[in-house]
């Protein structure tokens, strides 16, 4: 299996600049974005992100076929950046016309993503948003979100040999 770090914190807390820190120690990064330029200020992001990683790092857009690509880009002496696994369950609980999927496929994608994760080699950097520090959302839609990113996130720590929550730029070893 590989070593698998998950790194957890809010937005802009510096989970992805800790992320990159980690992963510049391989020769070889591959980075398997979930993100979707859907608006102007998305897109931004999106370059802000590539523009911070270095030249020779791999991109691979992964929509939410995030399980095919760790299996098939995962090797010995590469490491896999994901960023980030919050955004690949948005596209997994929607269509592309933001119609909600079955439960039955969110848990395909989930089993998927777990047996990539423990059948890959080299080492995978997980990132996702830590959204349970918050309140309750309001909405049937929202609530649901944030309860499965809390489900996710809790079975991406249980397979991760290390888990981190980043906060303020801080990084913080939880497992």
């Amino acid at each position: 299996m590989a070593n698998v770090i998950l790194i957890l914190g809010g937005a802009r807390s510096g989970k992805s600049a800790y992320a990159e820190q980690r992963a510049a120690h391989y020769a070889q990064v591959h980075c398997l974005v979930t993100a979707w330029a859907g608006d102007a200020e998305m897109q931004a992001r999106i370059a802000r992100h590539q523009a911070d990683r270095p030249a020779h790092w791999v991109t691979v857009e992964t929509g939410r076929e995030l399980a095919a690509a760790i299996t098939e880009q995962a090797a010995t002496q590469r490491c896999l950046l994901v960023d980030c696994l919050t955004l690949w369950l948005c596209r997994c609980l929607h269509d592309d016309d933001g119609v909600p999927c079955p439960d039955t496929s969110l848990a395909r994608h989930k089993e998927e993503l777990a047996q990539a994760l423990r059948h890959a080699e080299g080492t995978v950097i997980l990132i996702a948003n830590e959204l349970g520090l918050g309140i309750v959302p309001l909405g049937e839609v929202n609530r649901r979100f944030v309860d499965e990113a809390g489900w996710l996130n809790q079975a991406m720590a249980r397979l991760a040999d290390e888990v981190w929550l980043v906060t303020a730029g801080l990084p913080m070893r939880l497992k």
